[in-house]
């Protein structure tokens, strides 16, 4: 897939475990039916206006995320209070996180019918204010909405430090192997996953020096110099370390805490096992309940089903959409898993608890 391609995966071509695409007709009895099944969900969806693209809500959005970051930037220069500084540090990861929500919109071709203009705007979200990159995210998010909850290619199925299987278990070494067993003990250490994302980011670039215009990698490198330069030059080099130490944490806690809640403790797909596009996405994805302030809170990430069964879908009418597809997923017996916000983390750590259960009952533990 190109870069320019982005991401569009809305057609019903399930893969194969190992990476390639699976004959649905051929492996899958009724799979043709099946994905007919896709194609009908679709066209409901389309018929009800939903993936029309809705600029007035996106530049409501990206008007409102610069008048913050404005305002987080102004208190950074003017304000001597370190804790309130420290304050506004929390207040910049929370920015931050809604800005790589427009990131991944962008991404997927939500805000702009050009994929051009989205992947500019996508730089400018990832690269000119995250310091990360966009191509990176493209490249990474692709695998995932393409094999969602695959271990062997689905890159947000693999956490370093926890393990939602026994097999992802066995294979970890060292102390995270030792661990495996109190890893529910390790939940806190997400608030690591910006920092691992940031060093995943720059080491892409380092990997495919060449492949990529010199100025995406220019322009992250020099937005991470002016972040630090003003945090060192405004607060001194204690303050800094503390306000970047906060806002990173506070980044890493609140990102990783909606990605959790969309994938993790769901099934993983089992060696072999071969599912059409629909039900994959389905039966991998969790939807957390909706409510106007979830909704915001999760930059829509709240309605992964319907997200992953159409990525370019706006995420304000994820909630319209979701009355169809579950409607459409109940009629024909397909588990459709929502939850509350609270139970979508209690759902997690019994996932994790069954892991750690396993492996310490196990001859080998």
């Amino acid at each position: 897939m190109t870069e320019s391609a982005q991401i569009a995966l809305e057609t019903p071509a399930p893969a194969s475990r190992n990476g390639g695409s699976a004959s649905a007709s051929s492996s899958i009895p009724g799979a043709r039916l099946r994905n007919n099944d896709y194609a009908v969900l679709k066209r409901m969806v389309r018929e009800a206006g939903l993936l029309e693209k809705q600029p007035r809500f996106y530049a409501i959005q990206i008007l409102l995320l610069a008048g913050l970051l404005a305002a987080s930037i102004a208190t950074l220069v003017l304000v001597e209070s370190l804790w309130l500084q420290l304050l506004n540090a929390a207040f910049l990861a929370f920015i931050f996180t809604q800005v790589s929500f427009l990131g991944h919109d962008a991404t997927h071709r939500q805000i702009f019918r050009s994929v051009h203009v989205n992947n500019v705007f996508g730089t400018v979200f990832w690269n000119v204010v995250l310091g990360m990159s966009n191509r990176w995210f493209i490249y990474r998010h692709n695998r995932h909405h393409a094999h969602p909850n695959e271990e062997e290619n689905d890159p947000d199925a693999d956490l370093i430090m926890l393990s939602f299987s026994k097999e992802q278990a066995n294979s970890r070494l060292g102390l995270i192997g030792m661990m495996v067993r109190y890893q529910v003990l390790l939940v806190p250490l997400l608030a690591l996953e910006m920092i691992v994302l940031r060093y995943a980011s720059y080491r892409f670039f380092v990997l495919r020096r060449g492949k990529y215009p010199p100025a995406e990698v220019a322009i992250s490198a020099l937005s991470t110099a002016i972040y630090l330069a003003l945090a060192y030059y405004f607060l001194g080099l204690g303050g800094a370390l503390l306000f970047i130490a906060v806002h990173q944490l506070c980044f890493g806690l609140y990102f990783s805490s909606v990605i959790a809640s969309n994938h993790k403790g769901m099934p993983l797909w089992e060696p072999g096992r071969e599912l059409d596009f629909l039900r994959q996405q389905v039966l991998t994805a969790r939807n957390v309940s909706s409510h106007p302030l979830v909704d915001f809170w999760y930059g829509g990430l709240n309605y992964q089903i319907e997200h992953h069964l159409f990525p370019s879908l706006p995420r304000n009418k994820l909630r319209d959409a979701q009355v169809i597809v579950r409607q459409f997923c109940q009629e024909r017996g397909i588990a459709y898993c929502e939850t509350g916000l609270r139970q979508s983390f209690i759902d997690i750590l019994q996932a994790l608890r069954a892991v750690s259960a396993e492996v310490a009952a196990s001859p080998a533990a």
